[in-house]
C-alpha cells in the first residue's frame, strides 16, 4: 500500500496520504479541508541511512 506525498494549493501544507487501490476522490487537506491538492513527487531512500567503513564484514575472521 503505498504512501503518496501532496501538497495543498490552497494553505501551502504538505501531507502524506496512504492511498488504497487508486481512489483518490476522498482527498482532502487535513489542514484545511481544501480538495484542490497536488500529488508530489516522492523517491525513497535505497541507501543504507549510514554508510558502513570499508572492509566490514558479516562474516567472522575466526574459524
Amino acid at each position: 500500500m503505498p504512501i503518496f506525498e501532496y501538497a495543498c494549493q490552497e494553505c501551502g501544507k504538505v501531507f502524506e496520504k496512504l492511498v488504497l487501490g487508486k481512489s483518490s476522490s476522498d482527498l482532502a487537506c487535513p489542514h484545511c479541508g481544501s480538495r484542490s491538492v497536488e500529488q508530489k513527487f516522492s523517491a525513497f531512500a535505497t541507501a543504507a541511512a549510514t554508510p558502513k567503513p570499508s572492509g566490514a564484514s558479516c562474516a567472522s575472521a575466526s574459524g
